[in-house]
């Protein structure tokens, strides 16, 4: 949290307004809102691949694998790492939204709820652990030199495409809106299982040793 720190409040900031701002608009924050969260929720996760990077690059993993602790377990705890930050601004963005929403004379109707429990919050934490994987495994597969090869910059891009693109595309059927979204989340798990299913092959402990 404290080396993730930048993107940590950015990500709140940033969904705590549109949330807000969605949940003036009543139904929009039901329709819309809750598929654009995940797309703000992905900002606030770095922390943990940031982490990864540089404790890579100091080899601070190389002593850890020197010690018995598997690249799987390394991993994990990166991931949780990302998933705590994700929680926060969640957190901020729901709070934000389901506050302006029932301020504004909005009844609470059970589809906000089927909403962020159906979409949501699994996809939030879904693209987050999808692009923090993916970091971790460019990173460990990468030769860096001198900052080279990092895998930091378009990260965030990774944990948005995948959400824009339903969004996109659903906003381009609405008739299948529903079908559209879910499918997207359903496409994402499993190219995240797909990836940790090759943990092994893709962060081998001869990879995690130091550049230097």
């Amino acid at each position: 949290m404290v080396v993730g720190r930048v993107s940590l409040v950015i990500g709140c900031v940033m969904v705590g307004f549109y949330s807000a701002a969605f949940g003036l608009g009543g139904s929009l924050f039901t329709s819309i809102g809750t598929v654009i969260l995940p797309i703000f929720a992905v900002s606030g996760g770095l922390g943990g691949a940031m982490v990864f990077t540089n404790d890579r690059s100091k080899g601070v993993l190389e002593y850890l694998v020197a010690y018995g602790l598997s690249p799987r377990r390394i991993l994990l705890n990166v991931l949780i790492a990302g998933l705590v930050q994700v929680t926060i601004v969640l957190a901020v963005g729901v709070s934000a939204g389901i506050t302006t929403y029932l301020l504004s004379g909005n009844v609470l109707t059970p589809a906000l709820p089927e909403a962020l429990l159906a979409y949501t919050f699994p996809m939030s934490y879904a693209t987050v652990t999808l692009m923090t994987t993916v970091g971790v495994f460019w990173t460990s597969l990468s030769s860096p030199r001198a900052g080279m090869n990092s895998p930091l910059g378009v990260l965030p891009m990774l944990g948005v495409i995948p959400t824009a693109v339903g969004l996109v595309v659903a906003l381009a059927i609405p008739s299948h809106a529903v079908q559209i979204v879910l499918g997207d989340e359903l496409v994402v798990v499993l190219a995240l299982v797909s990836l940790l299913a090759r943990t092994d092959r893709l962060m081998p402990p001869d990879r995690l040793l130091s550049p230097a």
